[in-house]
This record gives structure tokens, C-alpha cells and sequence, in this order.
């Protein structure tokens, strides 16, 4: 009792100090963008993260491993897309960052930065060639084995993720996310991966971003394996992922739990989504929809009660009525798989990079729909008065946006731990500038707006992984969008690692566990 009191105490000395400090008169140094200025909002706080906070880099094998047909390697639906000329300047992952090689220099950059997690992805390809765990590749076994055992002797602890979009092909050339059997073929991956990880793994993660393959690679085609399903693909992969997940989650708790002492859950995207006119009551109620359909496809089935938003059913349902079909383009659950799917979580990962401004605009047709249709709203950013965009068109900084989907969450899921398992800032292509302040605008005012959510607002939150270590190569727009605080020289065949400004930043707030209050300095000082 006596340590919860004091908790209690903090909490509301926090919350006194932050709305004695916004009634003063706010200062220059108060803000990290000149374009977010209100008091309220947007005031720097200072205080520090709970002593157990997991602080952490985050990468993905196809991105950074390359050794792409090496030591027994099948190929992936990445590997294919790319091979045939399908990403920017037709450029591939075969070597990237060569980290298959140089994994003992990658620990050595996080041993420098002061991380106590590092998040990566096993690929599914290099540990089962063919797909099967009948056909396992020793090889691509004894390489993670490695690399575990180098993060375990450097203190380093890893959240490893099942899946990270690298299918190996020949289960995509038996109809991938698309095909039922798929939710089998991927809990007998994870089976093999539990028992041979799980005695050196204690937090695992079955899917990262299921929003986004489903969308980009069987909805728009414009990812791997670049199957332009409009209106159907994306809601049957979808489907199929959730109960792949579910089944991973089950198998894990019942056969491994026990012995191993690991958790287990799923990583979600998450934009906000702002109403672009406040005093609309139609952009007002299609940014909700939009809040609760993008991050609640997933999450409500996992998180909530076992199905799809009623919003969500109720929506398709509807636009699919409109196509004249006689049933909606959502699957449905059976009674089964609600009771299989609910509760398959022991924490919630959040990937997280901007915001979205939406207005209300029927887009539906009679002829044609598709998930970016459904929701009758347009999607749009503020161009002239948020801060510059990143390398990627489509990150914009409004660091505001986290605090509010944190609170989304908690508000919509309870008070489940969180993890941000990715949040980060790009550049685009050009020589090498160490100098990177956008990026430290952006860490330290997303960090901020965590630190809010914690201590202001009472977030469960457990974590911070920044993406990334280093520059990798970033799907479609291939080494074109550069997210490292690390940079890497990719026309070097030894792929030279330099450290930016960023990373010396990021060293220090996980050095410090946020920015607590030091007299006679400010943010602008890290």
C-alpha cells in the first residue's frame, strides 16, 4: 500500500506541475516545432520513464540480413518481387546491410547506444527452405542460435518476431495469406522456432503489420507478392493471419509457456486520425470510424471480443450491399474461432509513425471498393502549417498524434501493457549528413509525447523501440528512405556502418530513462 501511495503521490505532483507550467508563460524552449505551439498540447515534460523500461532498436531480416541464397536459404516472396524489378530503381535485399555476416558489429553499435532490448525478425525462408517444418535448414537455425547467444553475452535482450513479410515462395505459389492452410503451416513454424529459440527468447511477436501486407501486397499489389485483389484479398489474408495467430498464441501458452517464462502477442500499425474540419460532425464521425477499423481490424478480434468491429462488419456489409453482392466481402468468424481468437495477447506492440487528416467524401461505388474506399472519407495531411515531411512523402511529424492513439487504446482495450515496437524518421537518398536534426526533433518529441501518456495520462507502457539501428533497405522504395541512426554506405561492399547525430541523442534519453528535470538545462541541450 505504502509503495502504491507513493505512486499516487507522484502521478499527482506530475499532473500539478504540468498545468502550473502551461498557465506561465511559455517559452520558446517549451516547444520542439514552431508549427505545434499549444500550451496544452504541446509543452515539453520532463520526468523519466519507470526503472524497468525496455528501451530498444528495431529491424527486420529481409531488410538487413541479405546472404539472400546463402548457407540453405530459400527463396521469398521479397527475394521474387524484387528479382523482378518490382521495388525502386529495381533494386534488392540480396546483400543490404550484410548483417548475416556483420551481426557481431550491429551488437557492438547497440552495445553503444545503451539498449537494453533489440526487436528482430527470423525469416521463415532461411530456417524452412520449402515452408515445412519436415525440411528444416540447420544452418539458418545455428545462424539465430548465434546471434542470440552474442545479444545474451552484450546483456541485450530480444523480442523476436515469427513473421516480418518475408514468405518463403513456395508456400505464396500455394496461394500465401490467401489460402486457409495457412494459419497450420505458420503454427508449425512458430512450434519449431519455440523450441528452438524459446529457452533464450522471452518476448515473442507472431505478426508485424498484418495491416499493412494484407493491404499492400494482396489489396494494391504494390508490395510483395504484389497481387492487386481489390475489395477481397486483404479481407481473406487478414482472416487467415488472425487465426494464425491465434493458434501460435495457444500452442505457445499450452506447450512452452510454463517452461520457457516467455510472452507473446502481436505488433499492430497504428496512424491517428483527426478530424480535418473539428466543427464537422461528418469529419468528426469518419476519423472515428477510421480510428477504430485501421488498428481495430486486428485488435478487436485479439483485443476486445473475439470479432470484427461491429462499425467494421456493419460498414462492408453495407458498401458490399451497394455492389449488389449477396454477401459481405468480410469473412466471418464461426462461435469457435471468437472463443480460439479472444484474449491471444500478453501485450500490445504498436508500430506508430504519423497522423492522418480525414474529411468526409462518399467513395463508394456500385463498381468498385476497396478497404482506402470504405470508409467514405478522405485521407490527406496538413501540408502547409505541420512541420517538413521525412524522406518518406508520407511522414509528416505531429508527435501529438501519438499521445492521443495511446489513449485510443487504453481507452478502447483497457489497461494493457504497450510496447512501441517501432516509431522513427526518414531521410532520402544523398551523400552522408551525421547532422540529422529532423530526426532528433522527431525522437525526442514522439519520446516526449510518450512520456506523457505515462505519466500524465497513465498508459501501461512498457517500451520504446526505435526504427531503426541503421539505413536498410525499405521495401518497395528499396535504399531510396534511409531510418537508421546509423548510417550505411550501401555502394561499399563492406557496408560501413557511421553513426548520426541521432544516435547519440537516443543514447542519452536511454541513458537518462527520458529527460528528467537537471537544473539550469533544457531539451534543447540533449
Amino acid at each position: 500500500m505504502t509503495r502504491f501511495f507513493k505512486m499516487a503521490a507522484l502521478h499527482l505532483l506530475v499532473i500539478v506541475a504540468f498545468h502550473l507550467l502551461i498557465i506561465s508563460e511559455a517559452k520558446d524552449s517549451d516547444f520542439i516545432y514552431k508549427e505545434f505551439t499549444n500550451p496544452k498540447r504541446d509543452t515539453f515534460v520532463y520526468g523519466t520513464f519507470p526503472k524497468d523500461f525496455a528501451w530498444g532498436v528495431a529491424t527486420a531480416s529481409y531488410q538487413i540480413e541479405g546472404a539472400w541464397d546463402a548457407d540453405g536459404k530459400g527463396p521469398s516472396i521479397w527475394d521474387t518481387f524484387t528479382h523482378n524489378g518490382r521495388s525502386y530503381k529495381k533494386q534488392n535485399a540480396d546483400v543490404a546491410c550484410d548483417s548475416y555476416n556483420k551481426y557481431e558489429e550491429d551488437i557492438a553499435m547497440m552495445k553503444k547506444l545503451g539498449v537494453s532490448h533489440y526487436r528482430f525478425s527470423l525469416s521463415w525462408p532461411r530456417i524452412l527452405p520449402k515452408g515445412f517444418a519436415n525440411e528444416v535448414n540447420r544452418e539458418g537455425i545455428e545462424y539465430y542460435k548465434k546471434l542470440l547467444d552474442a545479444l545474451h553475452k552484450a546483456n541485450i535482450e530480444p523480442m523476436v518476431t515469427l513473421y516480418h513479410w518475408d514468405l518463403p515462395q513456395v508456400l505464396q505459389d500455394m496461394g500465401g495469406w490467401e489460402n486457409e492452410m495457412m494459419a497450420n503451416y505458420f503454427a508449425a513454424y512458430a512450434d519449431l522456432c519455440f523450441q528452438a529459440f524459446g529457452e533464450q527468447v522471452k518476448l515473442w511477436i507472431t505478426f508485424n503489420e498484418p495491416t499493412i501486407f494484407s493491404l499492400f501486397g494482396y489489396e494494391l499489389g504494390t508490395d510483395a507478392p504484389g497481387l492487386p485483389h481489390n475489395g477481397y484479398g486483404a479481407y481473406r489474408v487478414g482472416h487467415t493471419v488472425i487465426k494464425a495467430h491465434a493458434k501460435a498464441w495457444h500452442l505457445y501458452d499450452q506447450k512452452y509457456r510454463k517452461s520457457q517464462g516467455g510472452k507473446i502477442s502481436i505488433v499492430l500499425h497504428g496512424n491517428w486520425f483527426e478530424p480535418k474540419n473539428p466543427d464537422s460532425e461528418f469529419d468528426r464521425a469518419v476519423a472515428e470510424k477510421a480510428s477504430y477499423v485501421e488498428l481495430g481490424w486486428f485488435a478487436n478480434p485479439i483485443f476486445g471480443d473475439g470479432d470484427y468491429p461491429a462499425i467494421m462488419k456493419d460498414m462492408i456489409a453495407n458498401n458490399s450491399r451497394i455492389q449488389q453482392l449477396s454477401t459481405s466481402r468480410l469473412p466471418e468468424f464461426t462461435e469457435d474461432d471468437k472463443r480460439m481468437i479472444e484474449g491471444t495477447f500478453d501485450f500490445f506492440g504498436l508500430n506508430h509513425y504519423t497522423t492522418n487528416l480525414v474529411a468526409h467524401k462518399p467513395t463508394v461505388s456500385e463498381h468498385f471498393a476497396s478497404f482506402f474506399m470504405e470508409f467514405n472519407g478522405e485521407m490527406s495531411q496538413d501540408k502547409e502549417s505541420w512541420p517538413e515531411p521525412a524522406g518518406s512523402p508520407w511522414l509528416y511529424p505531429v508527435p501529438w498524434g501519438l499521445r492521443k492513439l495511446l489513449n485510443h487504446i487504453k481507452k478502447t482495450y483497457g489497461d494493457v501493457p504497450i510496447y512501441i515496437t517501432e516509431n522513427g524518421f526518414s531521410e532520402g537518398e544523398g551523400p552522408l549528413n551525421t547532422k540529422d536534426t529532423a530526426r532528433i526533433d522527431y525522437y525526442k518529441a514522439y519520446i516526449n509525447e510518450a512520456l506523457k501518456a505515462y505519466l500524465i495520462d497513465s498508459v501501461n507502457l512498457k517500451g520504446y523501440f526505435a526504427w531503426s539501428l541503421m539505413d536498410n533497405f525499405e521495401w518497395r522504395s528499396g535504399y531510396s528512405e534511409r531510418f537508421g541512426l546509423y548510417h550505411v554506405d550501401f555502394e561499399d561492399p563492406e557496408r560501413p556502418r557511421t553513426p548520426r547525430e541521432s544516435a547519440g541523442v537516443y543514447s542519452k534519453i536511454i541513458k537518462n530513462n527520458g529527460f528528467p528535470v537537471q537544473a539550469g538545462t533544457d531539451h534543447t541541450e540533449l
